[in-house]
C-alpha cells in the first residue's frame, strides 16, 4: 500500500472537463470516496473557453486543480494528450494505489490498460454513451448518471421486468454459478465480486436498487436470506436459485 492512512487506497483524480458535466463533479468524489482518499484531483480543459464557466465555482468548492490547455486547434486531443502525459507521470512516482478517469471518451481506454498492466486499480466515470472499449478497459466503471438518481425500490410492475432483461439474467446466472456450493446457496459477497469481474460496469442503481441484495430480492428467480456459515462465524447475506423460478424454466438446489 502506499503512503497515507492506513488500509486507505491513494487515488488520482482526472477530469476531461471538456468531456465531463460539472453537476456530476459533487456526487462524483462522494462516490470515490468510497474507494479511498482523492489524493490528486485535477481537471483538464481551456479554462478561456466560455463551455467550461460551469466548472469554474465547482472546482473551488471542491479543491480540484484546473490544468489549463489551450485549444491551438479544432478539437479536444490537446486536453486528452495533457491528462495522458500527467497520469503516466504519476504513475510512475509510485505513490498511488489507482485512478480516477472521468470521461465519456475511448480515447483513454489504451491508458486505462496501461495503468492496470502496472497493477494499479482504474475506476472509470462517464456517461451511458460512453464506448464499451473504455468501460471495459477499467476495473469498475461507474455511469455518472447513477449518481444524481436517487436510489429507491422499484415499484412491482417494474420488479416483474427484471425477470425479462436479457443481459441482467446473463450476468447474475453467471456470477451465481460460479459462487454456489454444493448445497446450491451462494455468498452474496463472492455473488458480487463476480460481477464486478464479469462486467465492470455492472451497477445494481442502474436497475433502480441501492444495493445487490435488493435487486437478488426483487427479482423473480432467485431468493435471499441471511444465513450463519457456522459456529462463531457472522451471520451473512445468501442465494439460490428457486426451486421453480417465477418464469417455470430454471431447476435449482433446495
Amino acid at each position: 500500500m502506499a503512503r497515507g492512512e492506513p488500509d486507505e487506497a491513494r487515488l488520482a483524480v482526472l477530469i476531461d472537463a471538456d468531456n465531463a458535466r460539472a453537476q456530476y463533479l459533487e456526487p462524483l468524489l462522494i462516490e470515490i470516496a468510497k474507494y479511498g482518499r482523492a489524493s490528486v484531483r485535477r481537471a483538464y480543459g481551456d479554462w478561456t473557453s466560455n463551455q467550461l464557466t460551469p466548472w469554474k465555482a465547482e472546482l473551488l468548492a471542491y479543491s480540484v486543480q484546473p490544468i489549463q490547455q489551450f485549444s491551438y486547434t479544432t478539437g479536444k486531443n490537446a486536453t486528452d494528450s495533457a491528462l495522458i502525459i500527467d497520469a503516466m507521470d504519476l504513475l510512475h512516482t509510485g505513490n498511488l494505489d489507482g485512478f480516477c478517469l472521468v470521461s465519456s471518451d475511448s480515447d483513454f481506454t489504451r491508458l486505462a490498460a496501461r495503468i492496470r498492466e502496472q497493477g494499479l486499480t482504474v475506476y472509470g466515470f462517464g456517461e451511458r454513451k460512453t464506448p464499451k472499449p473504455f468501460v471495459s478497459a477499467c476495473d469498475t466503471f461507474v455511469y455518472v448518471e447513477n449518481l444524481l438518481t436517487p436510489a429507491v425500490t422499484t415499484e412491482p410492475a417494474e420488479v416483474s421486468d427484471l425477470g425479462r432483461d436479457a443481459t441482467l439474467d446473463r450476468l447474475l446466472a453467471e456470477a451465481f454459478e460460479s459462487a454456489a456450493g454444493d448445497d446450491g446457496w451462494a455468498n452474496l459477497g463472492a455473488v458480487g465480486s463476480n460481477l464486478s469481474r464479469l462486467a465492470s460496469d455492472f451497477d445494481s442503481r442502474t436497475w433502480g436498487f441501492g444495493k445487490l441484495k435488493d435487486l437478488m430480492s426483487a427479482h423473480p428467480d432467485y431468493l435471499v436470506q441471511t444465513r450463519s456459515p457456522g459456529e462463531g462465524k457472522s451471520p451473512s447475506a445468501h442465494v439460490r436459485r428457486k426451486a421453480t423460478g417465477a418464469r417455470g424454466r430454471r431447476k435449482g438446489s433446495s
